[in-house]
């Protein structure tokens, strides 16, 4: 398919640059794939929609300060964005900024210049292996000069309110090393939470630390060439027996946001119809004609035209009818992107 098809028109206006005044205060647009119809409710209706039984699958991953700006020696400014950790102590995959005229072994300072990065291997495009001297040190900077890595269309520095809002409430401190946030799960909040296990629904969590793939954009003409880059998962074996459960007794999966949606998907799953825990890397670049396995309904946010993750909620609900949403939420002001509104896929 064209990747032409996934496209739309997007007033600036329409991109949040901040979260709502209350997370549950946002928005929530229902497309029903029975009948393709599309209402406009709030988000804190979307207690409604769940029965006794159902599980609720989310992201519990930790966005941590991934954005260091440190100088060199001759004091021009560098940005280091932190990626992944490596097997190594206290090295890093990093995206180093600007990368022109770096050397390997240059050290990157940060305040009075006693802190220090050791840049130790390009591996070409900007992207490098990189060295803190000690745990410690790693700890240190990016604590006192890390910055919270809002993506590049929010058109403003971060400030303290999105160190707790670019952040789920399911967030676990145990589990920080995404450099972005599962945003679908920014509307979730503990009274809701606590309101949906009062009905009997189970609350599964599983961890995917979003890299910065995924703001990767569709750069081919046609999507099937498109890769989507690896990312760390861990479906333990408590939240397989909650799904599992639900699965074996008629109920719902629904999963917020695709990356809950693409961990499950890219679970094996045994001769009875069981999911199995897994602990590893996850690429699953979802589709048109992909045929979904496990996950029933979808909570999410609004996509970036022509991106990965348009192209996986359009293989979930149909191209056609997820773009007459999209038009929909365009007329009615929706908010979109990160900071945006949400939409729940029934």
């Amino acid at each position: 398919m064209d990747i032409s098809l996934f496209d739309f028109e997007l007033p600036d206006a329409l991109i949040a640059q901040a979260p709502s005044r209350n997370r549950d205060e946002s928005r929530l647009l229902v497309l029903n794939r029975e009948d393709n119809s599309i209402a406009s409710k709030s988000f804190k209706d979307i207690t409604s929609y769940f029965q006794k039984g159902d599980c609720l699958v989310v992201n519990n991953t930790k966005v941590f300060k991934a954005r260091l700006l440190g100088k060199r020696k001759s004091g021009g400014e560098v940005e280091v964005f932190l990626v992944r950790r490596l097997e190594k102590p206290n090295q890093w995959t990093a995206l180093v900024k600007p990368s022109r005229r770096l050397n390997e072994n240059e050290e990157i300072l940060f305040g009075d210049n006693s802190l220090f990065l050791s840049l130790r291997k390009s591996r070409g495009e900007g992207r490098w292996d990189i060295l803190f001297e000690s745990q410690k040190v790693e700890e240190t900077i990016i604590e006192q000069f890390g910055h919270v890595p809002l993506p590049l269309y929010i058109k403003r520095s971060d400030t303290p309110t999105d160190v707790n809002r670019y952040q789920t409430i399911f967030a676990d401190p145990n589990q920080a090393g995404a450099v972005a946030a599962p945003t679908a799960g920014f509307h979730f909040t503990d009274a809701i939470i606590a309101m949906l296990k009062e009905i009997g629904v189970e609350i599964a969590e599983l961890t995917l630390h979003v890299g910065p793939g995924t703001f990767k954009p569709v750069s081919v003409d046609n999507i099937e060439d498109h890769t989507v880059d690896p990312e760390y998962a861990v479906l333990s074996s408590v939240a397989t027996d909650k799904i599992n459960k639900a699965r074996q007794n008629g109920n719902k999966i629904i999963t917020v946001g695709t990356t809950s949606t693409r961990t499950l998907e890219s679970a094996e799953i045994d001769k009875d119809s069981n999911l199995l825990p897994f602990e590893k890397f996850v690429d699953l670049y979802i589709q048109p004609g992909y045929k979904f396995r496990v996950v029933d309904h979808l909570i999410t946010n609004f996509h970036l035209p022509k991106s990965s993750l348009l192209i996986l909620i359009s293989a979930f609900a149909g191209r056609e009818q997820v773009l007459d949403a999209y038009a929909l939420a365009i007329k009615e002001k929706y908010r979109f992107y990160s900071y945006g509104d949400a939409m729940l896929i029934w």
